[in-house]
């Protein structure tokens, strides 16, 4: 384990069962969640983000599991390192580290709050349940801080405000604010900015980015927004049904695709600039059907590089330079059309 390694997830396989069929949501994921870096991970909608995300928070709905893998928390204490793979969904110990080790902020924040409570109240509870040695008057003070720290304007009157009384940006800023609250080592983002225009979203960004440096913290950041992945992320991982495909850092990734699905998604990006002329380039096909997979890679029924090999099994990882690793076939064709 490297010293700024804080989640380690190997293998993990979640399937999800219904009406005696299985779907392998995620099928042998492993990655790495590091102090002071932003890891994006990148694929289309299904792909197994947000379950991966889930895993990690033993959020799982109940006709689901972890069926393999493991997912250990580094901590830096004395507690050692902490297998959540083989805690409780909601035994003490599990719920010891949601908020306080690791925090999530979900995709609609009008959902994720409860409407009845005040903004303040509900931060207030959070910073509570962590620490229940300080007053009252100490976790008011420390929920307001949080509002200012978020930028949230006139934070002295919106902190007993309810939620329905917060713009979409604020209520995501309040989000963030209540999963800062006990300040966690690991923030995990899924699609924290869905339905919020461009410049609410950019400045969200903006501000997940100033908690990763001011504090530190390892920030796992779900999106399909390669724009987005090119401008925030240190690591990536691409996946596509249930499969990390292609990983490394950002450079490693966005400059040299290796993977024919994260070239498509780099191509289906429209370019500032270039006009209502430019080639966008759609990924053909879709996703096919979780319960009916393809034999051998996920990809091929949708790859233009597809060949008899891709039937016969999920290829292996293959390392190339540094921590850059793909899962094609063909993934040496893919590079030289890529120069």
């Amino acid at each position: 384990m490297k010293d700024n390694t804080v989640i380690s997830v190997k293998n993990l396989k979640t399937y999800f069962y219904t009406n005696e069929r299985c779907n392998k949501a995620i099928n042998g994921v492993s990655m790495d969640i590091k102090s002071g870096k932003t890891l994006c991970i990148v694929g289309e909608s299904g792909c197994g983000k947000s379950v991966t995300a889930t895993s990690i928070m033993q959020l799982l709905p109940k006709l689901s599991r972890i069926e393999e893998g493991e997912i250990i928390y580094h901590s830096k204490d004395d507690r050692g390192d902490i297998r959540i793979h083989e805690l409780e969904r909601n035994g003490k110990e599990m719920r010891g580290l949601r908020g306080r080790d690791i925090a999530m902020i979900f995709q609609d924040p009008m959902t994720a709050l409860n409407p009845v409570y005040t903004i303040g109240r509900q931060i207030e509870e959070m910073i509570h349940s962590h620490n229940k040695s300080i007053s009252k008057k100490e976790v008011r003070a420390s929920a307001l801080k949080l509002l200012k720290n978020m930028g949230i304007p006139n934070p002295e009157k919106r902190i007993d405000q309810y939620p329905h009384e917060f713009s979409g940006g604020m209520r995501q800023r309040a989000m963030i604010a209540m999963a800062m609250s006990c300040n966690p080592k690991v923030l995990i983002a899924d699609e924290p900015t869905t339905a919020l225009d461009v410049t609410i979203q950019a400045q969200i960004f903006e501000l997940m980015d100033h908690l990763k440096k001011e504090y530190n913290t390892a920030i796992m950041l779900i999106t399909h927004d390669m724009g987005v992945v090119c401008e925030l992320a240190d690591d990536v991982a691409v996946m596509y049904m249930g499969n990390i495909i292609e990983s490394g850092t950002a450079e490693e990734v966005l400059d040299n695709p290796t993977h024919p699905y994260t070239r498509a998604l780099l191509k289906s990006i429209p370019v500032l600039g270039k006009g209502a002329d430019q080639d966008i380039n759609p990924i053909k096909g879709s996703t096919p059907d979780p319960y009916n997979r393809p034999s051998g890679c996920q990809f091929s029924p949708r790859c233009d590089y597809a060949c008899e090999e891709c039937d016969q099994g999920m290829p292996e990882e293959v390392m190339l330079e540094g921590t850059h690793m793909v899962r094609c076939a063909r993934y040496e064709e893919v590079r030289k059309d890529g120069r």
